[in-house]
């Protein structure tokens, strides 16, 4: 995991570079070339999809290129929407989530002159990319402070799907809670659902009556239902891709920023250079304009503060894996 990491920082550093070149607007690249982006949920849901469609308006904005989307998309239709852009003539498309690996990986072969990308993928090859964030590592550091501040030494984990996404935030969270509180306990639950609040709000109160105290949920809209059940019961939770606490100001404690527009401009501009190679772009926490932590909740203690600052340093320089085999 380590020696991944380091492996992409050379990577990182190009696309910083790349994206200070451009940060006051468009140079006027190639007009001709064209983008789309197939997402499984919908664009408002203050989470993952409008994260990804904010990155979309960045694009436009930046690049000055044409761009598309397709919003709540079921899997059974994945590999139909994607193919729609390839005919097309859209010479990038990404599918947004590691569930579209399966579909991309069916459509990319009939069309090799274009280029996919997987956010969150697991399998880069040919004319396939994938592009993630350290998921584990973001998820270590919220685990850490979970940990350090739960009353009852019990925190909760929701998620959607068994995907690589999900495996590696859930693993990241219960080691960095477990370091912070060795006699703790963090319960999880999969609601094999990514937008119903209701389920999400289900796991949620399952989790709380088992006496956890903290919440990390990690879906789409249906993180709306987790928080939901956190502030009705007076609990303690984490958001995910923003900086949550301004809609829940007295829920959230903190949150894993994970900034999709940055990361989908620097891999769309790599595309439209002809650059993009197959293979697992990585960013974490030594690119902090792309992934880093929130805001803070005034009740979390300085020294919980000063402590999660140190272990982000740990994490970074390879000192602690958030992951170990």
């Amino acid at each position: 995991m380590m020696r991944r990491l380091k492996s992409n920082i050379r990577v990182i550093a190009v696309f910083v570079g790349a994206l200070l070149l451009f940060a006051g607007g468009s140079l006027g690249y190639a007009k001709d070339f064209k983008m789309a982006v197939v997402m499984p949920g919908v664009i408002t849901d203050k989470g993952f999809n409008q994260a990804v469609y904010d990155g979309i308006l960045l694009i436009k904005k930046e690049l000055g290129i044409e761009v598309a989307f397709s919003e709540k998309v079921a899997q059974p239709d994945q590999p139909e929407a994607l193919a729609d852009y390839a005919r097309r003539g859209y010479q990038f498309v990404i599918g947004a989530g590691g569930e579209f690996q399966d579909s991309v990986d069916r459509v990319a072969g009939r069309y090799p002159e274009t280029k996919f990308a997987v956010i969150n993928g697991t399998n880069p090859h040919d004319n396939v990319s994938g592009i993630r964030f350290h998921n584990e590592g973001l998820a270590y550091a919220i685990g850490f402070i979970a940990g350090k501040i739960s009353k009852t030494g019990a925190g909760g984990f929701v998620g959607a799907q068994q995907i690589m996404f999900s495996v590696e935030m859930l693993a990241g969270f219960t080691n960095g809670f477990m370091a912070a509180r060795p006699d703790g306990k963090v319960y999880h639950a999969w609601t094999n659902d990514w937008d119903d609040i209701a389920k999400g709000k289900e796991a949620a109160f399952s989790m709380i009556s088992k006496g956890a105290d903290v919440i990390f949920p990690t879906m789409d809209n249906a993180v709306i239902g987790s928080l939901q059940a956190a502030k009705e019961k007076n609990k303690m939770a984490f958001g995910l891709y923003y900086d949550a606490i301004k809609d829940w100001p007295n829920t959230v404690m903190q949150s894993a920023i994970l900034y999709w527009p940055a990361a989908l401009l620097q891999i769309t501009k790599s595309a439209q250079d002809g650059a993009l190679e197959p293979k697992l772009y990585t960013l974490g926490f030594d690119l902090p304009s792309a992934a880093r932590l929130g805001t803070y909740h005034a009740s979390v203690p300085q020294s919980v503060r000063d402590e999660t600052s140190q272990v982000i340093k740990k994490i970074i320089s390879g000192e602690i894996d958030p992951m170990p085999k």
